[in-house]
């Protein structure tokens, strides 16, 4: 017993899921609506589904950033690489009247590039990841601005609009985005050798170097898979509202993504990485938003008020106060076994 209650205690998704389980039983508790939920024409619709529909970019390139933090990198890039991907694929729907396909392909190719580009800094230059990434985070706003001489650029596309605010079988066909990509990363870290190559780069790069893995292609390969991510992220926030902004689009949004992997149990020092546990750490970010917004909050209250529920989750999730609430329980276990 006191085993199995040593193991649930050192589960790094632990405080991420009470987290969650908090939020929602206070929903429960003083907003009961928020639980509802009701079909129209034939497609879901109530509170939570909003949190499904609309956590869907920050799942994703939250598992994009799991990646990369796994390799003991990091990349503040991707709220700049979001605006740029979505900028590239409006641009081409609203100016060249490309195919939807085909701007969608642009703006994933645009992440990609970007992806290559911060891989080469920290796979090749050996440049550290926060210096690395920083240069695109400036630079890819830039870049945003000028493909569309600093304006909102609007569309009126109903093929592209779907991806973001689209329906399919009654369900958010972003939530189904999210979900096919969190079983694509899956299977490629959990079914191949990928992802212990990920680990291994991220507990010791030099002894991994030495064990025979290459290194370089890994780092590449994972900064690379977050461009493609955060690009898909940023168009599916576009297709949502039907614009793209260069200056707000994704503004903050790696700063969310780092927190739902941290809160998701991976550790920055990289190493062991937990993607159900950035799924949980994302869907309890915008859980929270969600229910932030429900009571009405202020708008610039509502940053205070997400920071300190977020700080009071990441202290329980901290080493040091499981290894006292570890102690403390079983203290209680032993003494209840003497008597």
């Amino acid at each position: 017993m006191k085993n199995k209650f040593r193991e649930l205690l050192k589960m790094k998704e632990l405080w991420a899921i009470i987290g969650l389980v908090m939020i929602l039983l206070f929903n429960l508790l003083f907003s009961p609506s928020f639980f509802k939920i009701a079909i129209t024409d034939g497609h879901l619709y109530g509170s939570m589904i909003d949190v499904l529909n609309r956590g869907a970019s920050l799942v994703i390139v939250s598992l994009g950033m799991t990646l990369v933090i796994a390799t003991r990198g990091i990349d503040i890039s991707v709220g700049s690489v979001s605006a740029l991907g979505a900028m590239v694929a409006v641009y081409l729907l609203g100016t060249a009247n490309v195919a939807v396909p085909v701007a969608i392909a642009a703006g994933l190719l645009a992440g990609m590039l970007c992806g290559m580009w911060n891989g080469l800094l920290v796979a090749r230059l050996n440049l550290q990841p926060m210096i690395a990434t920083l240069i695109l985070m400036t630079v890819g706003r830039g870049l945003a601005q000028i493909i569309s001489n600093g304006e909102i650029l609007t569309i009126s596309s109903p093929v592209y609009s779907f991806l973001g605010r689209g329906y399919l079988f009654g369900v958010p066909f972003a939530t189904l985005v999210m979900v096919a990509v969190t079983f694509v990363i899956y299977l490629m870290t959990r079914k191949t050798s990928l992802g212990l190559g990920i680990e291994a780069v991220g507990i010791n790069q030099e002894s991994a170097r030495y064990a025979g893995i290459d290194t370089r292609k890994i780092l590449w390969f994972c900064y690379i898979v977050c461009g493609i991510l955060a690009a898909l992220s940023g168009m599916m926030e576009s297709a949502n509202v039907s614009s793209a902004d260069g200056n707000n689009n994704g503004l903050n949004l790696e700063l969310d993504a780092i927190l739902a992997v941290v809160l998701g149990g991976t550790s920055m020092d990289g190493g062991k990485f937990h993607l159900g546990g950035t799924v949980i750490g994302a869907l309890f970010i915008q859980t929270l938003t969600t229910t932030i917004f429900t009571f009405g909050v202020p708008a610039e209250t509502i940053m205070v008020v997400k920071a300190i529920v977020v700080i009071f989750v990441v202290l329980l999730s901290s080493d040091r106060t499981k290894e006292w609430t570890s102690r403390i329980s079983l203290k209680k276990a032993g003494a209840s076994v003497e008597k």
